[in-house]
């Protein structure tokens, strides 16, 4: 018997001190490849063209400023050029119908920055509910997943002097009134999760000291956190506590008066949402309950009271076939609102509970998506009324908002997305291709209409294949900008790993069978070739964070297929991505390398394990970002050292601000995308 090959030890690393994430040393080293990479792919009049397209788009004060109500006004977070850090604003409906509403600003994110001397970047606010008096502001340093909270005076436009704050951390907070807040922070050694997240759970009392909150709940060290709220509906007054056991495993339980926990009692991966009466569950595994089996991927309701007594009277809302998945669901106060996709296209139905809670719910579609487009709906105040949000979005359509109420005839149109391209010249298909196993993998392609199957078409091949996620029809004007109007075609590949067709497609991909969703990659490239759209000197491959992965792995596994490979926010060294950042928080998904048996298949989709000298790799670009305190920048940071010092054609990029979306405003988002873009267009032959 052979035993598996062990993590490499540590001193066998020589780019382990690369690990010191603010070190002298390690800055250093990231500044002059930053001035490396620049001085290589920053400075041409093509570079420079993209970039200021794409910060055109992302600065134009014509994007639909998307809103949410809260009261009777509606909120909006815009950032633009004169405001790079942002406005948080709100107005009347009766203004944001107008095509330029007269905004009053609650709070400018730049003016603050400045008084206080901090990179401030916005997190969001969570608002005392009933009332809305009060709101906690969440706000980050440079754009890091930690952020400091503040109580602020919606009314006064002014944070509460003496009123709570917490400090920088991976804070998770809500009210459970006005005095007091249930709080997850660093309360100090011990309290937080091998992942880096809080794993106790306090109430806290205004005016008295953080240290003096009352323990509520605990959760494991080796968990990935936990959290309380409390569900403030009029008549439906709960609390609630939550265990995180990994990233698809939880358990909840109802939180009584006298501090007592009682447990929905649902499977471990199984999601649930409780509104009001009902206790909407969707199973990620197949569940037998009450007589009845449910297939994994369903939605399935019960009333939550009786569910809490014991009783098991399920409703089957949605069942996912071989083709479709369940996309999302939103309450109105009558009505749920059920998402679904087929073939990653989208369908809407709005679903309406018997009155009496007995019997079989009504079914009304809302409408499906144009072809190979998205549309998506949800509640505005579900408290209040049936009012709804719809956006419809394609790849060349420009994404319009709609506003209706459920049951009272068509949703009216209510802003329009401008055209940041010319769609006009394009043409949207989707294809399907074989993977190795015999899977069949969707994909979309974006191509000019008079496009010559003749192999030699720059192609750029996006993916994501992790965490459930789904890549469905969307709009980007930098896209179009970047890449079609500079003469390229864009391929996005619905891979395994993903969540396109619902837990199944996600699960396909884990852990030991992580390889099939870079087999579905390379199964979409060589179903381009085939097809005579391009060829491996046009073809381009681009991902971040666990996308970011899988460009590794077809660095290192496939780079046959491409001519060049740009890899963001990823992660890379899988032998010591536990002991990185957040990287303990995603075991569920990958495995975990301190386990022989784990790590003899996770060592096969370990770029930075499998980077070789000598190997024929493509021209590779890694960004990342110091600021990143989910992933962190040490993977990008080791991968490009390893591979430069085999000899390998490699670039890097560091921005020392940005969190994991590598960018905290506009200008540096523009900059990064179009450092991306631009390399791939320096090595795609034309």
């Amino acid at each position: 018997m052979t035993s598996s090959p062990r993590p490499q030890a540590q001193d066998q690393d020589p780019f382990l001190w690369l690990e010191d994430i603010d070190g002298t040393q390690s800055l250093d080293w990231a500044k002059a490849r930053n001035a490396e990479t620049v001085q290589r792919h920053a400075q041409s009049a093509r570079f420079k063209q993209i970039e200021q397209g794409l910060l055109e788009v992302l600065d134009s004060d014509d994007r639909i400023p998307m809103v949410y109500k809260v009261d009777t006004l509606y909120y909006n977070f815009w950032r633009d050029k004169a405001h790079p850090k942002g406005l948080w604003r709100r107005t009347t409906l009766e203004e944001y119908r107008k095509p330029q509403p007269a905004w009053e600003t609650v709070l400018d994110l730049d003016a603050l920055a400045a008084a206080e001397g901090e990179n401030w970047v916005w997190h969001g606010a969570d608002w005392l509910y009933p009332g809305y008096g009060r709101c906690l502001v969440s706000l980050s340093r440079g754009g890091a997943d930690a952020d400091v909270v503040r109580e602020f005076d919606p009314v006064r436009k002014a944070f509460v002097e003496g009123g709570f704050a917490l400090p920088e951390a991976k804070n998770t907070v809500a009210w459970k009134d006005i005095d007091h807040l249930y709080v997850a922070t660093d309360f100090g050694p011990g309290s937080m999760t091998t992942s880096s997240y809080p794993r106790i759970v306090k109430q806290w009392k205004r005016g008295t000291p953080l240290a003096e909150a009352v323990t509520v709940y605990e959760a494991d060290t080796e968990d990935l956190s936990a959290s309380g709220w409390r569900d403030a509906t009029p008549g439906f007054e709960r609390d609630f506590v939550s265990r995180a056991i990994d990233f698809y495993d939880s358990e909840t339980w109802v939180r009584a008066a006298d501090g007592t926990l009682a447990k929905i009692e649902v499977p471990d991966d199984a999601v649930v949402d409780v509104t009001r009466e009902w206790l909407l569950i969707e199973p990620r595994s197949d569940w037998e309950v009450g007589g009845a089996s449910y297939k994994a991927g369903s939605l399935l309701a019960a009333n939550f009271d009786a569910y809490m007594a014991g009783a098991r009277e399920l409703t089957l809302l949605f069942e996912p076939t071989d083709t479709s998945a369940l996309d999302s669901h939103s309450w109105t106060r009558h009505h749920l609102i059920v998402n679904a996709m087929h073939d990653v296209v989208n369908r809407i139905e709005v679903l309406t509970p018997p009155a009496d809670g007995q019997g079989p719910w009504q079914r009304e579609s809302l409408g499906g998506a144009p072809a190979l487009s998205t549309i998506a709906a949800g509640a505005i105040d579900e408290d209040e009324n049936d009012d709804y949000f719809l956006t419809v979005s394609g790849f060349l359509q420009p994404t319009t908002l709609y506003i209706g109420t459920l049951g009272q005839g068509e949703a009216e149109p209510l802003k329009h997305s401008p055209g940041f391209f010319d769609a006009s010249r394009y043409t949207v298909s989707q294809h399907f291709a074989r993977s190795q196993d015999g899977t069949r993998v969707p994909y979309f392609e974006i191509a000019p209409r008079d496009l010559v199957a003749n192999g030699r078409n720059p192609t750029l091949q996006y993916a994501y294949g992790g965490f459930e996620i789904s890549l469905t029809p969307s709009y980007s004007g930098g896209i179009g900008r970047a890449w079609l109007e500079q003469g390229g075609v864009y391929v996005v590949a619905n891979i395994r790993g993903g969540g396109e067709y619902g837990p199944r497609w996600h699960q396909a991909a884990l852990q030991q069978n992580r390889l099939r969703s870079s087999e579905d990659f390379a199964a979409v490239s060589q179903d381009l070739i085939a097809r005579g759209i391009t060829s491996p000197a046009h073809l381009g491959a681009m991902g971040g964070s666990n996308g970011g992965l899988l460009m590794g792995n077809m660095l290192t596994r496939h780079p046959e297929l491409y001519g060049a490979i740009v890899s963001e926010v990823a992660l890379l060294d899988m032998r010591r991505y536990t002991q990185l950042s957040a990287g303990a928080s995603w075991i569920a998904e990958y495995g975990d390398p301190e386990v022989p048996e784990e790590w003899e298949w996770i060592r096969h989709f370990s770029p930075y394990e499998n980077a070789k000298p000598g190997a024929k790799y493509p021209p590779s670009l890694f960004t990342t970002s110091t600021r990143d305190d989910r992933v962190g920048p040490v993977h990008a940071r080791k991968m490009h050292a390893k591979l430069a010092a085999q000899g390998h054609d490699t670039a890097f990029y560091e921005n020392l601000e940005g969190g994991h979306s590598a960018a905290s405003d506009n200008k540096q988002s523009a900059f990064m995308d179009a450092l991306g873009y631009a390399y791939l267009w320096d090595h795609l032959e034309t």
